[in-house]
């Protein structure tokens, strides 16, 4: 399951961009199309997290749908895999619009503590 090491990446960057603050939660994007399953990123994430900053932290996911537009008809269309044609023209050359995101989004960390010394 490659979830896992994605999710590791994750916990890692994280950890990282806390800078030794606790983590409250942490937004990402994962699109229709990119080929992880969210739920297991879910899963793999309290076993990932435990020990670290990030021990307990709430995960949000928001799932991003595939989305193309045909380069022949100039046609919009959602995608539900990345070898479907146009449906408008049954055309193959599809620009890729949204769908294979996969990034954390956005990081909640606890506030710093106020600083005493006054150096």
């Amino acid at each position: 399951m490659h979830e896992m090491s994605i999710t590791q990446s994750v916990v890692e960057i994280c950890r990282e961009n806390a800078a030794g603050r606790r983590v409250l939660a942490v937004t990402m994007e994962i699109g229709e199309l990119s080929g992880v399953v969210p739920e297991a990123v879910e899963f793999c994430f309290a076993a990932c997290a435990a020990g670290t900053v990030l021990e307990g932290a709430r995960l949000d996911i928001v799932r991003i749908p595939g989305i193309g537009q045909c380069l022949d008809c100039g046609m919009e269309f959602p995608r539900g895999s990345l070898f479907d044609p146009c449906p408008g023209c049954a055309g193959y050359r599809i620009s890729q619009l949204s769908g294979e995101e996969l990034r954390v989004l956005d990081l909640e960390v606890e506030d710093l503590p106020p600083r005493t010394d006054t150096a």
